[in-house]
């Protein structure tokens, strides 16, 4: 008989919150990661700081935020009206200490639960706040929450407001590494969902007149939009809407008081809901909700009072209720459309034809397709049944609903020997493995179509589960796993020409990544070093010394399970896949996989030539 295990009044543990923070991580900032993800963790910590400055510019306090990160370090400044002075330590360090449970005081706050910058305090290394208000200052200094020094009440003639400096620890934080384009596109959100708030970045500035529309203006380039874009306000609601001419997919950007709901919510299934209800009305016709939506991109922005989130980081609106005497959000959302659309529309005669001319076009092509979707589904079916090209991991075998909630990972990879490693070294509870038969077809200009009758875009499509809707998305994370040649990354391209061609919101979005493995291994008899360049090799060797012995990988299957097992797990390394909002897909594309064979054969020999030089210099 197994002896018992003993448990009485000494097992029983209170953590402080500090402790509580740095233990739990997750239940206050969500998942970790090095960066390479815009919702990793120190872009979190950011965006808790940044979401106090905005709280007191919506009260009207101080039109401008100052951020610096350079490095590790991030400082960020605003002229609002300052903590005050007596709480500064109270408000960084003290659970559920705030100004923001007064709702006379913050009526429609992004924060509500008064434990954003404890946390930011408790996972960092360095952490200092410093409040200036009525001619005086106060700051004080921690270490991972702990207070190690405080200054009260000096007299100072700097202006009023708030400066956090902190430096994410890495005990926590693991290799990471702050990548300023998330941090461009959360400043970005802040000033569009706020007009005549500034924020300077690094010293560059940032500002927006127009709010959504600017947002929809550097989303969708003008020669991509089928009309002007519809840019309607009201008193707690603000939306922007056009179609594309060459996407196919439907593009939601949603907040709500300020914050972006990545994972939409209510609000955003009433907007979707309320669009297709009011264009229906509106012709007197009864088109598919997937005809209407069809390529649209749009943005809605909701005030709530007191909004309810589905977890800390605020990423997905469960509020069913506007607050106060307001109606339901649905309903809040299904009147306001219905009334300023439906008026927009008949204002706007040639927006209204260029709108149904779209729906026209998508039910037929709908149409056109129904045969080939249906015989696609069936072989997908069958492929699925025979595991020849997916092997899921478990969590989508048992609840796939609540696999959408967790960090899952589909890496994509070539051939039978790197899939076979992958499968073999992979978290099988959240990891799945796609494996590809030779190189993928290039699909820069053909039609959706060729998504249906080719086997691989066909198969990957099911497995993604994204023929609808990327809402459906059955991944959180796409990985490109390839070898590091000449052949790897010709993959690599025919993949995101794929995905750019007909899912350009993935990569918008940040779901598609490379996986990046080492290209060698570095070791002697004590120590092995695997190394992602030349660079780290040569530092490799002088650290071994004595002549070690070196293997260059030539591709994934040469790396065994065993050592796999440490490139995608805690330690792995994505490279996210970026889309410059500046460039217009149809023009890179066309640049990079089309037939102006001369222009891109000048840009590879005088590229080529840059880098024999640096290689020389090196």
């Amino acid at each position: 008989m197994a002896k018992e295990t003993q448990y009485n009044e000494d097992n029983i543990r209170s953590l402080d919150w500090k402790e509580h923070i740095r233990m739990r991580p997750g239940m206050y900032i969500g998942k970790l990661g090095d960066g390479s993800s815009a919702d990793d963790g120190i872009y979190i910590l950011v965006k808790e700081v940044l979401d106090n400055c905005i709280d007191e510019f919506v009260m009207g306090a101080g039109k401008t935020i100052e951020i610096s990160i350079q490095g590790e370090k991030v400082i960020v400044r605003d002229y609002g009206r300052g903590i005050p002075l007596g709480k500064v330590v109270d408000v960084v360090s003290k659970m559920n200490t705030g100004g923001k449970y007064d709702s006379r005081a913050f009526k429609k706050s992004v924060g509500l639960n008064g434990v954003g910058t404890k946390a930011v305090n408790a996972l960092s290394s360095y952490f200092r706040v410093e409040s200036t208000r009525d001619g005086k200052s106060a700051s004080a200094e921690f270490e991972r929450g702990n207070l190690t020094g405080k200054e009260n009440l000096d007299e100072t003639s700097r202006r009023r407001g708030t400066k956090v400096s902190f430096v994410p620890d890495v005990e926590i934080f693991k290799n990471y590494k702050f990548r300023s384009e998330y941090v461009k596109r959360l400043i970005k959100n802040y000033v569009y969902l706020n007009p005549g708030l500034t924020i300077i970045f690094n010293g560059e500035k940032y500002f927006s007149e127009n709010g959504l529309k600017d947002l929809l203006s550097e989303s969708i380039a003008e020669t991509d939009r089928l009309y002007d874009i519809i840019h309607l306000k009201g008193e707690d609601i603000e939306i922007a809407i056009t179609h594309s001419k060459t996407q196919y997919s439907e593009e939601y950007h949603s907040f709500v008081n300020g914050q972006n709901t990545t994972q939409g919510g209510t609000h955003q299934a009433a907007f979707r809901e309320s669009i297709v209800k009011t264009v229906r009305e509106f012709f007197n016709k009864n088109y598919e909700a997937s005809d209407i939506r069809k390529s649209i991109v749009s943005a809605i922005s909701l005030k709530v009072m007191e909004p309810v989130f589905e977890s800390q980081t605020k990423t997905k609106l469960g509020s069913t209720d506007m607050g106060g005497d307001l109606p339901t959000v649905r309903t809040y959302i299904n009147e306001f459309v219905k009334t300023a659309l439906d008026n927009y529309l008949h204002k706007n005669t040639p927006v209204a034809d260029a709108l149904q001319r779209k729906i026209l076009q998508a039910e037929r092509e709908r149409k056109d397709l129904s045969g080939i979707r249906k015989l696609a589904k069936e072989r997908a079916k069958k492929a699925s049944l025979h595991n020849k090209k997916l092997r899921d991991c478990r969590i989508h075998l048992t609840d796939s609903k609540k696999a959408r909630n967790l960090e899952t990972t589909l890496f994509i990879t070539e051939g039978d020997s790197a899939s076979g490693s992958i499968t073999k070294s992979r978290d099988v509870n959240t990891q799945a493995v796609f494996s590809l038969k030779g190189k993928p077809l290039n699909s820069y200009g053909l039609s959706k179509k060729i998504v249906y009758e080719n086997e691989e875009f066909n198969l990957l499509q099911a497995a993604l589960n994204i023929e609808e809707s990327i809402e459906d998305l059955r991944y959180n994370n796409i990985v490109i796993a390839t070898d590091a040649d000449v052949d790897g990354m010709h993959i690599r391209l025919l993949l995101i020409t794929f995905f750019l061609q007909f899912f350009p919101e993935l990569i918008k979005e940040g779901h598609l990544y490379i996986l990046e493995t080492p290209l060698f291994r570095v070791r002697n008899k004590k120590e092995t070093i695997y190394c992602y360049s030349d660079q780290e090799r040569a530092d490799a060797m002088d650290k071994l010394g004595a002549k070690p012995e070196i293997t260059r990988f030539k591709g994934l299957g040469e790396i065994s399970p065993d050592e796999f097992k440490y490139f995608i797990g805690d330690d792995i390394r994505l490279a996210p896949v970026m889309l410059d909002n500046a460039l217009m897909i149809e023009d890179l594309l066309s640049f990079y996989m089309g037939k102006n064979t001369p222009d891109r054969q000048k840009f590879i020999i005088n590229n080529l030539k840059v880098e024999l030089d640096r290689v020389e210099e090196a």
